[in-house]
């Protein structure tokens, strides 16, 4: 145990950086091959302080290769990852949470008997007293979860709680503000909503605005445009491994965002199809006005 202290393809469309900020972390024609399979291509990536930044995609799209990039899981095998300008590669996630990139996974990895502030050090614990003697501090360290908690929002009652019984969206929660203690300044959420009702992901939703909001670079992944929609300023939809759609909020519609997240060409089939079964009402889909039977249907 050691001490620790705080730390502070489809339609493509341009979005330059804010004049003067350039980005923390940033992908120019990414990619990542395994063997003959190639899992992610040509991918450019631009990740702000104080802007969320959504990947959405579909199971199979490539979220999960590009989390691993960035994270320092996987090396990426073509274009460049930039860190503040530099080109890297990491070899493992610990270089790259020592530049600042954390992760927090849909398991989140606490340990839910375990106490909130146990959890909130976890494998990070602070300490006293001279070594070979030294023990936990354990005062400093429940002080320090509940004043760091606080900052994001999240008031709880009682820190001695074990953490699996807070709800899915208050673990989501504790781990952001975690995250963030520890010295942050990109923040990878993967698929923080994907398991929780409605009120625990607008939880969610919230402290992942409290963090852009404290200067931090968010990469949201997601598969609900909905959800990206409501807090994302610039959105990045993966298609089979490649960008299938690069724009800032100001450039796409919730609409448009959900069509090039489904993709437009299946939905226009799968349109066309519900179309031929009686009972089905199709109007009000997505997929073209403009669809027809083929002749002989």
């Amino acid at each position: 145990m050691t001490s620790n202290e705080a730390g502070t393809h489809g339609a493509v469309l341009a979005d330059p950086p804010p004049p003067g900020e350039a980005p923390l972390v940033e992908l120019r024609g990414a990619g990542k091959s395994y063997g003959n399979i190639r899992a992610l291509h040509g991918v450019d990536l631009a990740v702000h302080p104080a802007k969320v930044t959504c990947v959405l995609g579909d199971n199979g799209a490539g979220k999960s290769t590009l989390i691993k990039i960035v994270s320092g899981l996987h090396q990426h095998t073509e274009g460049e990852f930039l860190v503040d300008g530099q080109p890297v590669r990491f070899s493992t996630p610990r270089e790259a949470l020592d530049r600042g990139i954390a992760t927090v996974y849909q398991d989140l990895a606490t340990v839910p008997l375990m106490p909130v502030w146990r959890n909130f050090f976890l494998g990070s614990e602070m300490t006293k007293g001279p070594w070979p003697v030294r023990r936990l501090d354990i005062a400093r360290m429940k002080a320090t979860a509940d004043r760091e908690l606080r900052n994001m929002g999240i008031v709880l009652d009682d820190l001695e709680q074990p953490i699996g019984t807070l709800s899915g969206g208050q673990r989501q929660c504790v781990a952001i503000a975690r995250a963030v203690y520890f010295g942050a300044r990109v923040l990878i959420l993967d698929e923080p909503t994907a398991a929780l009702g409605v009120k625990q992901s607008g939880v969610v939703l919230k402290y992942v605005a409290a963090a852009r909001d404290r200067g931090l670079g968010v990469i949201f992944i997601t598969h609900n445009p909905h959800h990206a929609y409501m807090v994302g300023d610039h959105f990045s939809v993966l298609r089979l491994g490649t960008l299938e759609l690069s724009a800032p909020r100001s450039e796409v519609g919730l609409e448009e965002l959900t069509n090039h997240m489904a993709g437009g060409a299946e939905l226009a089939a799968l349109k066309h199809e519900l179309a031929q079964v009686r009972g089905v009402d199709t109007g009000g889909l997505p997929g073209g006005d403009d669809l027809t039977a083929p002749a002989g249907d």
